[in-house]
């Protein structure tokens, strides 16, 4: 068994109801779910939209590796509404967005998985729930708790906590 920690995000549709979908998906297809973080509302982090992102942590204990479990994750958003659109360039909105941020103290590199995820010490939308789960796990390959990685954040966009 090992530790899985899945960041969710949303800006369009029923944001709630398709992340109370996604864990249902995530329980029967990837693990246990055995928590979640409080909801984050993040504005877009690398393009403009109108909606605001709502982002929460899934904790999931799994049997599962880490790329059998990006090929559900990968499921789950499409049948969640999420269409990926190779031409364009750079991030759009979406319905879904499951990223796998650690899995367990594993580094992982394949063609089509990088875990830790290599942006996730960038963004405040997926350090603050870590901090709040899990605020004292280092980071495998850069040996910083997650408090101290949210200290050395270069991210100035907003995060507000929702619940």
């Amino acid at each position: 068994m090992e530790t899985c920690h899945i960041l969710f995000g949303s800006n369009m549709g029923d944001k709630n109801e398709i992340f109370a979908q996604a864990c249902l998906f995530i329980n029967n297809r990837c693990g246990r779910v055995v928590s979640v973080s409080s909801a984050y509302e993040s504005e877009p982090w690398g393009f403009e939209a109108e909606e605001w992102f709502l982002n929460r942590l899934i904790t999931v204990e799994t049997e599962l590796e880490p790329e059998e479990i990006m090929q559900q994750l990968l499921g789950i958003e499409a049948e969640l509404g999420r269409v990926r659109h190779p031409e364009t360039e750079g991030y759009t909105s979406r319905t879904a967005d499951l990223d796998i941020l650690y899995y367990g103290s594993r580094i992982v590199v394949t063609g089509s998985l990088v875990v830790p995820h290599p942006r996730l010490h960038q963004r405040r939308f997926a350090l603050l729930p870590l901090c709040e789960m899990v605020p004292q796990f280092v980071h495998p390959a850069f040996k910083l708790t997650q408090t101290e990685l949210l200290e050395r954040c270069p991210d100035t966009s907003e995060v507000r906590k929702i619940d």
